[in-house]
């Protein structure tokens, strides 16, 4: 992990701006909306509200997409990266290194911000987390990346789809009939159960368990196919935003036919839950690469860029800083001049520009925590 002190990478402006709308909502924006509905009792930000949260087991909200399109961002990164470093001529092994030591740099960071510093008992770690996903995903993605071919690397995707498939699909846990895709009776939870050390998230279940991460590799090396494809010279970006569009609406048809079999699910993070939410993310990217590279219009991003550069540290953050009374001890007279009901609406206002001020101020310093 490093602290650079400058950004000298090429990078496209559009991914900075997507990563950083991706953050804004795990920064705490929901709660907004969902201060919304309850000061207002309005169906409609109650309809906006409940799509701001999470399932409990299968269908989808759009609130299931933060995490996948982190991870898909994560890949389309790759070309632009570990691809320019192999181009300059870094062998393959001394990438290999590279992307090793931060995926598991990323496991760690998921370990500490599940449990903080405090030493426990083997028992009552959580050792499964989004970074740690992250993190084994993009490595194995990227290992894949390294040692094939576009063609390979879509082979191995629809491998890991289909494959995992399989596995939920002639197995379940014991005393389960075979295909049971419950809680209780899958069998990647079952496996997980055996395998994972320390504790599951939900006893029974982890929805960053070992077994699920399987397909979400398939969710990195879908970025990572995406950013080969938008290197290219040819074609002319209108283009390029055209094709994305229009395999995003494709992936996403096909995830509601596959759901007829197996269920869009986040929890299991299903073949067909990783092609919707690769679909949508392509939609997304799409439209910000359409906008922000290809038209030019930077300006009204600029606020997403600055969240998006430092992902990692406003994400860790959680663990270390108290936003509440940061936010109470510089913003809560604004919560009473407003009042009731509406205060609870200017407060979630106000906790994202405190971290945002934060972001502004390391951004301006030119410091970016990296991995």
């Amino acid at each position: 992990m490093a602290i650079t002190t400058s950004n000298t990478s090429v990078r496209l402006f559009s991914l900075d701006a997507l990563r950083g709308f991706d953050m804004f909502w795990i920064m705490g924006a929901e709660e907004i909306f969902h201060a919304l509905a309850k000061a207002t009792h309005s169906p409609f930000w109650h309809t906006i509200a409940e799509e701001l949260t999470h399932p409990d087991w299968n269908g989808f909200h759009f609130y299931d997409l933060i995490f996948p399109l982190f991870l898909f961002i994560s890949g389309v990164t790759t070309p632009f990266s570990v691809g320019r470093e192999l181009e300059k001529g870094k062998s393959r092994q001394q990438m290999l290194k590279r992307v090793i030591k931060r995926g598991l740099v990323l496991v760690l960071l998921g370990i500490v911000y599940n449990n903080g510093l405090e030493l426990k008992p083997l028992s009552e770690i959580r050792f499964g987390s989004v970074l740690g996903r992250i993190g084994l995903a993009y490595m194995f993605a990227n290992i894949i990346y390294l040692y094939s071919k576009e063609r390979g690397q879509i082979i191995w995707f629809c491998s890991l789809l289909i494959g995992y498939w399989l596995l939920l699909k002639f197995n379940s846990a014991p005393g389960f009939p075979m295909g049971d895709l419950t809680m209780q009776g899958n069998f990647a939870s079952y496996l997980d159960r055996l395998i994972m050390p320390g504790k599951l998230y939900l006893g029974i279940h982890d929805p960053e368990g070992l077994t699920s991460t399987i397909p979400a590799i398939g969710t990195g090396l879908l970025g990572i196919l995406t950013g080969t494809f938008l290197k290219r010279k040819t074609p002319d970006g209108s283009k390029k935003a055209l094709y994305m569009l229009l395999t995003g609406i494709a992936f996403v048809a096909l995830a509601h036919v596959w759901d007829l079999d197996f269920p869009i699910n986040k929890n299991l993070w299903s073949s067909s839950f990783t092609l919707n939410v690769g679909g949508y993310s392509l939609i997304l990217l799409a439209i910000f690469y359409y906008i922000i590279d290809v038209k030019g219009y930077k300006n009204w991003a600029f606020f997403f860029k600055v969240i998006g550069m430092n992902s990692i540290l406003i994400y860790m953050s959680e663990g270390f800083i108290n936003w509440g009374y940061t936010n109470n001890a510089l913003f809560g007279w604004m919560g009473q001049i407003a009042g009731d009901p509406f205060n609870i609406v200017v407060m979630a206002v106000c906790f994202i520009i405190t971290k945002w001020l934060f972001l502004y101020f390391m951004y301006r310093k030119k410091v970016f925590l990296r991995v």
